[in-house]
């Protein structure tokens, strides 16, 4: 599933994902391959990105913290998600 991630500064994340962990105002919850529809709104927490490879623009690598080769997180304050057609996007703050 394709995932995108953007902040009112740029795009931080675009490219292939395996699972996505998102810190969900009625709790954690975690998004799989042909999850269905969703939309939810984010609280400040930690969302933890499972992938193949990961390709960070320059001005977003800083941003994301490496767990281990496939595993990066993303801490944000609050946002939105959408997951529709295999694809999610997330808007943050």
């Amino acid at each position: 599933m394709i995932l995108e991630i953007v902040s009112p500064e740029a795009k931080l994340f675009s490219g292939e994902v395996t699972s996505v962990s998102l810190p969900g105002v009625n709790g954690s919850f975690q998004i799989l391959n042909h999850h269905a529809p969703i939309v939810s709104i984010l609280e400040e927490g930690t969302v933890k990105i499972v992938a193949p490879s990961f390709n960070f623009s320059k001005e977003a690598a800083d941003k994301f913290t490496r767990v281990n080769d496939q595993t990066y997180t993303l801490e944000i304050k609050s946002g939105t998600i959408e997951m529709k057609n295999n694809k999610i996007i997330v808007l943050v703050d």
